[in-house]
């Protein structure tokens, strides 16, 4: 199981004088903690007081990063601890509503009985109607079994709600998508293939979430060949289109031309493999990859890419390198070649930290917290829906990415995950290429 992450908002006063606010950023990054906003909440004569909010791998070390920020003196207090995250998920974070205002006994009638049995026998006699007089043509399943959640493993499908949900909120503010999550009590291939199957009339898309390695391979293969609807795992897929994106953005600022270059994947799992085919789709000449386990080496050769024989061969060998293993520190500084790409996902820390990737020679160097996949999949389904596509193909998908990348403004890797453009111009993408495939 990966590192549990604990995320906190420090209320923190420190005198009202230049560099205290430095000093408190210091002490908390000399632990480990990882910085993300700093709302001022009060601006006085003496004292500023400000919400910054810490990400630590652990309670243990987010205890210590608190105590080295009250150990600075000099007027600097933490006032506060608050655990907002779990505040902001009483209640859970989604909720099913009425988009008709049922108000008399007229609206009754036409929402419910007597007049809706007339709209269910037209849907019997054309059951294409259903697009049209329901919601399934606008909702998507959220379907996990719980054994991959997040970088917190396999800890259960129920625990796995609070991703559920939040993915479910987002498909509703970013691609006004219904999302509803499913939570399956089983990580049996021919179980959750047939589950799925017999819900599948409600929903006008599959989306699975969470969903382990390798048994993930075999139900996302399944079901898109066996339903009429698209069907896509986000972990392979949806991670794999934000990273092509984010690879031909750093390309474009390097000089690089991303498909002549030889391209490394360390890491061989669902995001590994689905980026790896995304490359190759896109053009990517050559596309070598590395794993510990060898039946993830035959998958990569079974789709056409090159299996590698050690990391340190990848490293020497490849212009461009992506590492999704989880692991801290795997890439050491020496093996880094000169002028090399290196996209180190891996979170909360990645397999380099990218400082320290420019400091051994790369060309450009990211991590994790620069590529979001939330950039993807609202804006894939959003267009899959419009229109009426039967599966999500490669060629949506690398049209995803490069409307992705296209819409990326110079210095960054991919735009702001809650760019509304962005989606708006992914869905659009994905229709056209919709189109262009029929």
């Amino acid at each position: 199981m990966g590192a549990r992450n604990v995320t906190r908002t420090i209320i923190v006063e420190t005198p009202s004088k230049p560099g205290n606010l430095g000093k408190v950023t210091t002490a908390i990054g000399l632990f480990g903690g990882d910085i993300g906003e700093i709302k001022t909440r009060q601006i006085g004569p003496y004292s500023t007081v400000r919400d910054i909010t810490v990400q630590c791998e652990s309670e243990e070390q987010l205890e210590t990063a608190i105590a080295a920020v009250e150990q600075l003196g000099e007027g600097i207090h933490v006032r506060a601890v608050s655990d907002d995250v779990l505040h902001a998920h009483e209640g859970g974070k989604i909720h099913m509503s009425s988009r008709f205002d049922i108000r008399s006994i007229d609206d009754l009638r036409k929402v419910y009985t007597p007049g809706v049995a007339n709209v269910c026998r037209a849907i019997e006699e054309d059951p294409s109607l259903a697009q049209y007089y329901t919601s399934i043509g606008n909702t998507v399943a959220i379907i996990t079994d719980g054994t991959a959640i997040l970088g917190l493993g396999n800890i259960g499908p129920l625990a796995g709600m609070p991703v559920m949900e939040g993915k479910a909120a987002l498909f509703d503010r970013l691609a006004g998508i219904s999302g509803i999550p499913i939570l399956l009590d089983t990580s049996d291939p021919d179980e959750v293939v047939t589950t799925v199957k017999r819900i599948s009339k409600g929903f006008g898309g599959i989306l699975l979430e969470d969903i382990g390695s390798p048994h993930c391979f075999e139900i996302e293969e399944r079901l898109i060949e066996e339903l009429d609807i698209p069907v896509m795992h986000d972990d392979q897929h949806g991670t794999a289109v934000v990273t092509l994106a984010a690879v031909m953005s750093a390309c474009r600022s390097a000089g690089v031309n991303l498909k002549e270059a030889v391209v490394g994947q360390i890491g061989l799992g669902a995001a590994g493999l689905a980026i790896c085919r995304m490359f190759m789709a896109y053009g990517v000449k050559e596309m070598v990859g590395v794993d510990r386990q060898p039946a993830a080496l035959d998958r990569l050769a079974m789709y056409g890419g090159t299996p590698a024989h050690s990391l340190e061969e990848i490293m020497e060998k490849c212009d461009i390198v992506i590492a999704t293993t989880g692991v801290p520190n795997l890439i050491k500084p020496e093996w880094v070649r000169e002028g090399q790409v290196i996209l180190a996902l891996s979170n909360p820390k990645p397999e380099i930290e990218p400082d320290e990737a420019i400091k051994a020679g790369a060309l450009f160097a990211a991590d994790g917290r620069s590529v979001n996949n939330v950039l993807g999949f609202p804006g894939i389904f959003r267009g899959a829906l419009n229109a009426g596509a039967k599966r999500i193909t490669h060629d949506m998908l690398v049209a995803a990415a490069t409307a992705i990348s296209n819409h990326t403004k110079p210095g960054q890797l991919v735009p702001h995950p809650l760019d509304l453009k962005a989606h708006q111009i992914v869905a659009e993408a994905v229709e056209m290429a919709v189109m262009k495939e029929e």
